[in-house]
């Protein structure tokens, strides 16, 4: 194993983006190749890890160079490796300013570099010569802003295919909708004997916006700070913007079905979403025992998606929408991030599923918004009153704008609808119970509902 190796297998671990952390690993081997040889110089590096249960990851890692250490780059430092002058000090580069203009020099030039290949979009400016600054708090990714322009998201794990984001946000920006950042470009690494990797993709940054998580939050702080007010008479209401976010998903919806493969589902589709689910439940039973009490209704509602006769067409979808995933700007909703759940294989992030999973992701996380601070104050009813009272209106305000923009009406009675609700919080209880126990009232109380019919 080289010196280089060593560091990176020693540092990988502890960086956000690594998936695999705690897991056992059996081997690791590293390529790079230089993607700039100035000062620092930018080297790229694939690193392959294989664990003792067979399975294999490979990450992206971009490294710079300098000839000495850098105190003011001490939090991004990798390690150094001897040569024959003394030391080279490895940073890493997408947190070296220094090292974050090439990417956007070689995209503007539609580079090939070693086996990077680079492809700008062609349709708007992209910001050359400028320094990229990290977004902090990322989890599976890292993306560098380039002033106001333009943001560069880097895919560190990598497989073998064209990424969802860079396929959607393409198909999007061909369709003219406006509930998307345009696309500027995407960069592919060679992989012998199969479909290139997506490296990264460029899109245009929304500046001066909102998250959506954090406007919704704002509302339910002024709700539960007018003891004496219902959820529509409070100055915070977002009942209103929760309608236009219902009309913007189904824009994106009705455009992604109309540039990209749609299909009729078949009852092999139905049989196989309920066997899905059902798995997922008895595998989450057994590490959250507090389900134990829903498990019986769970079954009955994922049987009945087996049976139902609710008509689905299948297409390309978000895959993993929730409020974290939204931005409010002045003009309107923008919809981020398609690239679909990050742990699934990219396979199965691409095959054609109902726009109802994006909904119900959507109406979950309207739950998590109203009851998150009730977790400070669990046994405070008035707060739970209102906390449903804040997730009925924004649920339904959702829906009435997604049934008014696309035609299709989201019913309460919906087997799939309730059951894909379902599924999803079966999802989260696992990983509050792993990571966030004191949030594990969140999913069960709506599991109460769900499996209540209320």
């Amino acid at each position: 194993m080289s010196a280089l190796t060593e560091i990176l297998a020693d540092w990988m671990p502890g960086q956000r983006w690594f998936g695999s952390k705690g897991r056992e690993w059996a081997g690791v081997t590293e390529e790079g190749f230089f993607l700039d040889q100035s000062d620092p110089a930018l080297s790229v590096h694939r690193v392959r890890v294989s664990y003792t249960d067979g399975a294999t990851e490979t990450y992206l890692v971009p490294l710079s160079w300098r000839n000495a250490p850098a105190e003011e780059l001490s939090s991004a430092f990798v390690g150094a490796v001897p040569s024959a002058s003394g030391s080279n000090y490895a940073y890493d580069a997408m947190r070296d300013r220094d090292a974050t203009v090439p990417w956007l020099t070689h995209l503007v030039a539609a580079s090939t570099v070693g086996p990077m290949h680079f492809h700008p979009a062609g349709v708007a400016y992209i910001p050359e010569g400028v320094p990229g600054d990290i977004i902090s708090g990322e989890q599976s990714n890292t993306s560098l802003v380039y002033g106001e322009s333009a943001i560069l998201k880097l895919f560190r794990r990598l497989e073998p295919g064209l990424n969802p984001d860079v396929e959607i946000h393409d198909a999007l920006r061909q369709a003219d909708n406006q509930h998307i950042a345009p696309l500027l470009g995407h960069i592919e690494i060679d992989e012998p004997g199969q479909e290139p990797s997506t490296v990264a993709m460029l899109q245009t940054f929304v500046a001066n916006a909102s998250d959506g998580w954090r406007l919704a939050t704002s509302s339910v702080r002024d709700l539960y700070a007018e003891a004496d007010l219902h959820a529509d008479e409070v100055g915070g209401d977002f009942a209103g913007e929760s309608e236009r976010l219902g009309e913007a998903t189904a824009s994106v919806h009705t455009d992604l079905a109309r540039v990209l493969p749609t299909e009729t589902a078949d009852r092999d589709w139905y049989t196989a979403v309920a066997e899905q689910m059902g798995a997922r439940l008895e595998a989450a039973l057994a590490i959250v025992p507090g389900l134990t009490e829903h498990a019986e209704a769970l079954r009955a509602l994922y049987a009945a998606v087996a049976t139902t006769d609710e008509p689905v067409v299948r297409q390309r979808v978000h895959g993993d929408l929730h409020l974290g995933q939204v931005l409010r700007t002045t003009t309107g909703w923008i919809v981020l991030d398609f690239e679909g759940e990050p742990a699934r294989p990219l396979a199965s992030r691409r095959e054609l599923d109902t726009p109802l999973r994006d909904v119900a992701g959507m109406l979950r996380s309207f739950d998590y918004a109203s009851r998150h601070m009730l977790v400070e104050q669990p046994e405070d009813q008035q707060r739970a009153y209102r906390a449903h009272e804040w997730a009925e209106r924004n649920r339904e305000a959702f829906c009435a704008g997604y049934s008014a923009a696309s035609g299709i009406t989201l019913s309460s009675e919906s087997a799939l609808l309730r059951a894909f609700e379902a599924d999803k919080a079966v999802y989260e209880c696992v990983y509050e119970a792993r990571n966030r126990p004191n949030w594990l009232m969140i999913p069960l109380s709506s599991l109460s509902r769900l499996t209540a019919g209320d």
